[in-house]
Formats: structure tokens, sequence, C-alpha cells
């Protein structure tokens, strides 16, 4: 008589079990939508970086004073304008809204910052990724919010910051 060789139907179930139960180890270990969220956030980061420092390396060129767009904006420490690559209105009426910081982006007209990029100082206006909360942003409108302080100085943030941490500079 030959003998057959070969698995059994249980060696193979045993083997396919195991590798079943590593893989969701692995899965669970690693935590891709943990890494997808820090991915996002790190470039909201770099993003909100960026613009808050073209926005000063324009100032120090213009001797002082803001980019025009960002000059005649009500300077307190309320007044947060979504930050967009239009003028007009529209910019913070319709969903989604922006609540940096727990307050209301309510104010109607975006602040056009496309004139950065133009001349230099940011490569693009950056749009905020997709987010995993769902918000979408129109083509005019970037996800980024500014708010001119009291004090002179500028607070750019992320609106849809993922996570407990929000994403802000202050320059």
């Amino acid at each position: 008589m030959k003998k057959r060789g070969g698995f059994t139907l249980i060696e193979l179930l045993i083997v396919i079990g195991l590798i079943a139960i590593l893989a969701g180890v692995v899965f669970v270990a690693l935590d891709p939508f943990t890494r997808f969220r820090d991915a996002r956030n790190a470039r909201r980061n770099a993003d909100v970086a960026s613009i808050a420092s073209a926005i000063r390396v324009n100032q120090v060129d213009l001797g002082g004073l803001y980019t025009p767009t960002v000059e005649d904006l009500t300077a307190n420490d309320t007044n947060a304008y979504l930050i967009g690559t239009e003028v007009g209105s529209g910019c913070a009426a319709s969903a989604p809204l922006c609540v940096p910081g727990g307050v209301l982006v309510l104010q109607v007209t975006c602040l056009d910052l496309s004139a950065l990029a133009t001349s230099g100082y940011l490569g693009t206006v950056p749009k905020s990724p997709p987010s995993s909360i769902t918000l979408t942003w129109a083509d005019t409108r970037t996800g980024y919010y500014l708010v001119r302080k009291l004090n002179g100085a500028i607070t750019v943030g992320a609106c849809d910051a993922e996570g407990a941490a929000a994403i802000q500079v202050t320059r």
C-alpha cells in the first residue's frame, strides 16, 4: 500500500485558526485608525505652522504691517475667520462649521490668503485633509481659521483636529 502525503483537514483548520489569531493581534497592535488620525493631525500641524510663518514673514517684509486681508480684520480675541481662497460672503454661512476651542466661527467673510501663495510666501494655501469626524471642506474653504489678537499676535488653527488636542499656533 502506498501512503499518501499531505495535511489532514484538522491540521489545516488549526493552521488557519492560528494565522487568523496572529493577524488579529498584529492588527490591534498596529492600530491603523490611530496611525491615520495622527498622520492627518501631523499634516494639520505643519499646515498651521506654515500659514502662521508665511503671515509673519510677509509682515516683516511689509515693515510691520500684515498683508491687507489680515490687516483689515477686527483685532480682538474672539473673532475667528475661516481661511479660504476667495473673497466674499458665505464662507462660514453653511456647514461644516468651525468650532475652535468651543467658539463657533460665524464671520461671514472668508479670509483670502491666496495672495501669500502667489507672492511666494506659501506654495499653495493648504487645505485640511478629510477627517474621520466627517468634515468635508468646499473648494474655497480650507478647514483652518485665523484670529487677530488685541496684542498684535495672530492665532492660526485647524477646525477639525482629531483627538483631544487642539491644533493651533500663536505668533
